[in-house]
């Protein structure tokens, strides 16, 4: 057999075997009587020992976190370390994306409906994506330094899909929670076919959304003109 051949079967192995890591996030309310919502955990598998070959790859991906109806949608957004992130803006009106956190720092202007500008992240850590001129409009990038991380849906499920069997550390963030115990992450496990599953994660709600703001230059927000009252 050709060298080139037999390389090519040992790859294709290589990529056969990976995982679909599952778990799920329950987010105990401190409030009664609110409704539950176990979404936007963010779960991380970072290799013991350092990085796969993938990482390079999931690097160069491109993620869109659009402006419509004066909101960010998503809300949250899990990217790799290097990544690009569009954000167009779908608003019949100017919006101006800017950035003060983790070394991600960036201010895209003032740009009108259909345009859209692009922003690499290249640093791990959170952060905090606002508007200049709408004060209630913000969002959050979590910037990872692993390619394999899965986000929880409103039932609490995820999954990461394409992880090497092998042994990682556990990593869990969310918005407004905290794991019920914080000492035990990240956790060590080991991801093989015979053991995909993480188990359930539990997090305290704070029943914090969000943390109070200023525009990019540091100053409140202009309150809003009152409306005109024509008789």
């Amino acid at each position: 057999m050709k060298p080139a051949i037999a390389f090519a079967l040992f790859l294709s192995v290589l990529q056969g075997q990976t995982v679909r890591a599952t778990g799920s996030v329950t987010v105990i309310q401190q409030v009664k009587g609110k409704p539950a919502d176990h979404a936007n955990a963010v779960v991380s598998l970072k290799p013991v020992g350092g990085p796969h070959g993938s990482e390079t790859a999931a690097a160069k991906a491109r993620f869109q976190m659009i402006q419509r109806h004066k909101r960010f949608e998503p809300h949250l957004l899990a990217i790799p370390a290097g990544a690009m992130v569009e954000f167009p803006n779908l608003d019949p009106f100017f919006h101006n994306v800017f950035s003060m956190f983790d070394g991600n720092r960036f201010d895209l202007g003032l740009y009108e409906s259909g345009k859209s500008h692009a922003v690499a992240f290249s640093k791990p850590g959170v952060n905090y994506i606002f508007c200049n001129i709408h004060p209630e409009m913000s969002a959050i990038i979590v910037v990872l330094d692993t390619p394999y991380y899965g986000v929880s849906d409103h039932s609490g499920e995820f999954t990461i899909p394409g992880v090497p069997a092998g042994n990682y550390f556990v990593s869990v963030w969310h918005e407004r929670a905290k794991p019920e115990h914080p000492e035990e992450f990240p956790r060590t496990t080991v991801i093989s076919e015979a053991n995909p599953a993480l188990g359930q994660i539990r997090l305290i709600d704070s029943g914090q959304l969000s943390l109070p703001h200023k525009n990019k230059y540091g100053h409140d927000y202009d309150s809003p003109a009152p409306p005109v009252i024509y008789k």
